[in-house]
């Protein structure tokens, strides 16, 4: 058996299927409250009929309270190119002066694989 087994794969870790093309159901939150106080949503599909009751996480039954609001989505951050990184550690003019220095050494045939060429 062990020789048919992936390697690297551990049971149970991570599935190999892919979500390309799956359509998901439309789904909002559900809110129930149990006599304890301990308030909670349940994820179910739109045109699903929630029920009456609900049990809680601490063992007594919840009674539903309705949708839950939609939180707010943060504004997404924009994607940090290799550009940006680069301008937070040097201005365009050192930039401009290390191009010029490397193709010098380039010009001279002094560039070779492993070595370093600022010096």
């Amino acid at each position: 058996m062990a020789d048919r087994a992936l390697r690297g794969m551990q049971i149970g870790a991570k599935s190999l299927e892919t979500e390309d093309g799956i359509v998901f159901a439309d789904r909002q939150q559900r809110r129930y409250q149990c006599e304890n106080g301990h308030v909670f949503a349940v994820t179910m599909a739109i045109d699903s009929e929630p029920p009456a009751n609900w049990e809680c996480r601490c063992g007594s039954p919840a009674e539903y309270l309705g949708e839950a609001e939609p939180e707010e989505e943060k504004p997404a951050k924009p994607q940090r190119t290799h550009w940006d990184m680069l301008l937070e550690r040097r201005t365009e003019e050192e930039l401009e002066v290390l191009l010029q220095e490397q193709l010098e050494v380039l010009r001279r045939g002094e560039l070779r694989n492993g070595v370093a060429y600022r010096r």
